[in-house]
């Protein structure tokens, strides 16, 4: 029996099996990053510290997206996927390992979210191309949008599960479980029909593969302005792994256990929007729509720089999700049905740079500041700076891109 509209895309086999471990997996993840957060709170009690975690986790997207782009279009994705998805079940086991022994140290959890980061920078625009080899064109829109949602539900049961575990047992059995739900990712691309195989180079370098990618994005009007949205809601909003600790245990003093039901608020806002998204939009967002949600998101964070009692905070967080996922979710599909197939892989990993690769500068940032002046001064300062970076962009014209044609 066929899947409802709003679930079309697990109408299709691969994607449905892939769908369902990938959610699995998630949850893994999103346990270990509150585990991994609260474990440096503990060791250094230093927001500029927490910040550089997130620098050295995301700065191998900053310096290698587009290579693993170019990366990503010349090799099988499938197989591709295993070797990262491996890499990272290992670096999660090593952390439980470093931990459970009581010989971790900081720069032990530096080294090993270096380690993840770059296992990410491989997997990100792989995973994200792979997703139309499996259900196509006509359901790139409600598949992304389903990822978004599985990828925000985990952010919901992920963090209540980290800060119930840690609260009671520690932050091991987080990275445990977070390694070996990988194995279920595993099984699963061993068995999906889709190969991801890359269509033919002939005698084109990676050089010339990477140079092909940037200029195609520098010549379509949309891919830029999506970009460059993207761009700003990744700098201003998407530090949640900074923001959210600093929050629960600065300014409303709470424990693991808080941590985590702000963390859940941040994920069903998102996991809202992701499904509203896919139910609602059933062709490309148009840029309005980005403008729109990206200035809602930033508009919360100002709001949450006035917060000072949990549930308004869980509110706040809350549109903060919505708003950013929607932004987040949108730009992606645009970029997908916008690139052509040969160059999806390039254009998806230019998306990794803008959106993940942005991220230590935006983390370094948020730790810096709060370090000086407090999390209350960040939030304030990133959601001003996101307003304002909106505005100039609506000034410049830039709100009707022109969706460029694809190349042959």
């Amino acid at each position: 029996m066929p899947f409802p509209d709003g679930l079309r895309a697990l109408n299709h086999p691969d994607f449905r099996h892939f769908f369902s471990a990938q959610l699995v997996s998630q949850i893994g993840t999103w346990m270990q990053s509150v585990a991994q957060a609260w474990l440096v709170l503990q060791l250094t009690d230093s927001p500029l510290l927490l910040g550089l975690i997130g620098t050295l986790q995301f700065g191998p997207m900053l310096l290698f997206s587009v290579v693993s782009g170019a990366i990503a279009d010349r090799l099988p994705k499938r197989q591709l996927l295993m070797a990262t998805q491996t890499a990272l079940a290992a670096q999660a086991l090593t952390l439980a390992v470093l931990v459970g022994s009581g010989h971790v140290q900081y720069w032990h959890v530096g080294v090993l979210a270096a380690l993840a980061g770059f296992a990410n920078t491989l997997d990100n625009p792989a995973r994200q191309s792979f997703v139309v080899e499996m259900v196509g064109k006509d359901d790139v829109i409600n598949a992304i949008a389903l990822n978004s949602a599985a990828f925000n539900a985990a952010r919901i049961i992920g963090p209540v599960a980290a800060g119930l575990l840690i609260a009671r047992f520690g932050v091991v059995p987080a990275f445990v479980i977070n390694g070996t739900s990988f194995l279920g990712v595993l099984v699963t691309l061993g068995r999906v029909r889709a190969a991801g195989r890359p269509r033919r180079h002939g005698d084109t370098t990676m050089r010339r593969a990477i140079l092909e990618g940037l200029r195609y994005a520098l010549r379509a009007p949309e891919i830029r302005l999506i970009l460059t949205v993207l761009l700003v809601v990744s700098l201003c909003v998407f530090n949640f792994s900074i923001y959210v600790p600093l929050l629960a245990r600065t300014v409303l003093g709470l424990g693991a256990e808080g941590f985590g039901f702000l963390m859940a608020a941040v994920g069903v806002g998102a996991v809202t929007g992701a499904l509203t998204l896919g139910t609602a939009v059933r062709r490309s967002p148009p840029p309005a729509l980005l403008f729109t949600t990206a200035g809602a998101a930033c508009a919360a964070l100002v709001a949450l720089s006035l917060v000072r009692h949990v549930w308004l905070a869980a509110l706040a967080l809350f549109v903060t999700g919505f708003a950013g996922i929607m932004t987040v979710a949108g730009g992606n599909t645009a970029l997908q049905i916008a690139a052509p197939d040969h160059l999806r892989g390039r254009v998806m990993s230019l998306h990794v740079l803008v959106f993940g690769g942005s991220v230590p500068i935006g983390a370094f940032v948020v730790g810096a500041i709060s370090e000086r002046w407090g999390v209350s001064t960040a939030f304030f300062v990133n959601g001003a700076a996101g307003l304002l970076a909106l505005a100039g962009l609506l000034a410049a014209g830039h709100l009707s891109g022109r969706r460029p044609e694809p190349e042959r």
